[in-house]
């Protein structure tokens, strides 16, 4: 297992690197300038302007720009962001708890919701819950994430006056008051982004429980005695969560998509709405440092994916 993990790790490196090649060119062609608003701005000198040009060496050629670009990264300076005037790990590490809190819960909630639901209509196929969970799951994953947002604020929010509609990190209340109030805040995105990967989840899952149930080891287990419920656990669930685990590394891009949109109706401080923030002031440090560390996110996603079969299936092995 230690060889397979290092050798994927290896692997990765020049995936990351050709990854890391592609957004810079990207980032570098786009249209703007960062330094827009000082050049419509009569205060402000020209020779000001090409100063700092030169400082951050916007000027210089894009491979001389991408070199240096690499070597700050390695050396863990990430930037400096021209809008926030802060370094971009300052600003990254000030937005990535609220995002994790989020993504994270949501990613829980989705398969707590999708494992015993999808298994359950799989054992009671064309049953009344299977019915209607296959109809919930149909709406949820039809419905985009902002139009489920926008529903939740209406019916929570304004109608009902239940939650808040508004993200805040400074809540300025103390002991389990500011708990209570960091979960109410939390409860609406969350649910947004948990129901919408449940949706795709569950129908996986009923699908994949359908296809094990019938096999023949699952009846040898149940002919040596074993209980329904060990036979379930054990044989069935265990085997039928790989293509779910499959889902889950692959829908890491769809993942954050959601969040970013999620985040910009909720007004959640995390990475989603730095990033939607930097690409509309054209602060291509903060834009290029969230999507390496996306990128990131998706290859490691992928590795702990490949680690996961072994782990349910020991038939798989690492070589």
């Amino acid at each position: 297992m230690y060889k397979y993990l290092l050798r994927r790790t290896l692997i990765s490196v020049p995936v990351l690197a050709g990854i890391s090649a592609v957004l810079f060119t990207i980032l570098a062609l786009a249209p703007g300038d960062p330094f827009e608003e000082l050049a419509t701005n009569p205060n402000v000198p020209a020779e000001v302007r090409m100063n700092l040009r030169a400082k951050f060496g916007l000027d210089d050629p894009l491979p001389v720009r991408y070199a240096r670009w690499v070597v700050s990264m390695m050396r863990g300076d990430w930037g400096f962001s021209f809008v926030s005037r802060v370094n971009v790990d300052t600003l990254i590490l000030q937005r990535l708890p609220a995002t994790l809190v989020v993504l994270g819960s949501a990613l829980l909630l989705a398969i707590l919701i999708a494992i015993p639901i999808g298994t359950y209509s799989a054992l009671r196929p064309y049953s009344i819950f299977d019915q209607v969970a296959t109809t919930l799951a149909f709406i949820g994953f039809s419905l985009p994430t902002f139009f489920t947002g926008l529903l939740f604020i209406l019916l929570f929010s304004i109608h009902l006056d239940w939650l808040p509609f508004i993200y805040r990190a400074d809540i300025s209340a103390t002991g389990w008051r500011w708990y209570w109030e960091h979960v109410r805040q939390a409860i609406m995105p969350v649910a947004v982004l948990g129901l919408f990967q449940a949706a795709s989840m569950t129908r996986f899952m009923r699908a994949s429980v359908l296809d094990i149930v019938r096999l023949d080891y699952v009846n040898t287990a149940r002919a040596k005695g074993l209980s329904e419920a060990t036979t379930l656990v054990k044989h069935v669930v265990r085997n039928a969560l790989i293509p779910v685990v499959t889902l889950v590394a692959l829908q890491v891009p769809n993942i954050f998509g959601g969040a970013i949109v999620t985040e910009q109706i909720f007004r959640v401080p995390g990475i989603g709405s730095l990033l939607i923030a930097s690409i509309l002031a054209n602060d291509t440090p903060v834009v290029m440092a969230v999507t390496f560390i996306f990128s990131c996110l998706v290859v490691v996603s992928n590795l702990a994916a490949d680690l996961l079969y072994g782990w349910l299936d020991p038939r798989i092995s690492y070589r």
